[in-house]
């Protein structure tokens, strides 16, 4: 397949690293000129939209084209919304936040029940399996991940224990690849904050009321 990264370097490698060199790879990291080649491509990833979600407005004539967009921080139901509905390319959402993209199971979502045998087709062609998960801003396991996140600052933040005895205890008792402050480092600060802000405007829950430390590293970061 010709596939189209928007993103960064960083993207383009870790899509390859999950697909395989078999296809025909593309990288553009501003979205007016990637405009240009999307009909000539047969996959988008798109995994810069969210920071710039009206950006979505260069699908708007792309009847054809099949682009999984990273919905981590907006849902594709916002993202339509944002477009006025006009959108004519077949839109899916998936989690492109950093670490996440090159697992086992893709995690997706769509804006429509009939888009889903796309989803399908597109899977065996890109030989990975997939999970439909609901259309909500932060997915499933970026919501899970970054609350664990939140609650390890917290911990830190009230002195109950240490970064280093968090990630230690984390890796250790529950298996996990990494510890919640490696796993925040390699997802980026930046990114953990923007998604806990959006959940919990989407929830009002308090499991995502963001620490005020990790707001305090985030201001820094920014």
């Amino acid at each position: 397949m010709n596939i189209l990264v928007i993103g960064e370097s960083k993207n383009l490698e870790e899509a390859k690293t999950k697909f395989g060199e078999l296809h025909q790879y593309m990288l553009e990291t501003d979205h007016r000129e990637a405009e240009r080649f999307i009909l000539s491509n047969d996959l988008i990833f798109d995994f810069i939209l969210d920071e710039d979600p009206f950006k979505v407005e260069i699908y708007a004539d792309k009847e054809n084209s099949k682009v999984f967009v990273n919905t981590a921080k907006i849902s594709l139901a916002e993202l339509s919304n944002l477009g006025n509905h006009q959108i004519k390319a077949t839109l899916f959402g998936f989690n492109g936040l950093p670490t996440f993209l090159n697992r086992e199971i893709m995690e997706v979502s769509v804006l429509h029940p009939y888009d889903l045998p796309h989803i399908v087709e597109i899977s065996r062609r890109l030989g990975t399996d997939f999970l439909q998960v609901d259309d909500r801003v932060g997915l499933v396991t970026p919501r899970i991940i970054c609350m664990i996140i939140n609650e390890a600052y917290y911990t830190v933040q009230e002195g109950t224990a240490t970064r280093k005895d968090i990630d230690t205890a984390m890796k250790l008792g529950t298996n996990y690849p990494y510890g919640p402050f490696e796993w925040c480092q390699r997802i980026g600060v930046k990114h953990v904050y923007e998604l806990l802000e959006a959940v919990y405007e989407d929830t009002h829950d308090e499991r995502y009321k963001i620490c005020s430390l990790l707001k305090k590293e985030y201001l820094k970061s920014t």
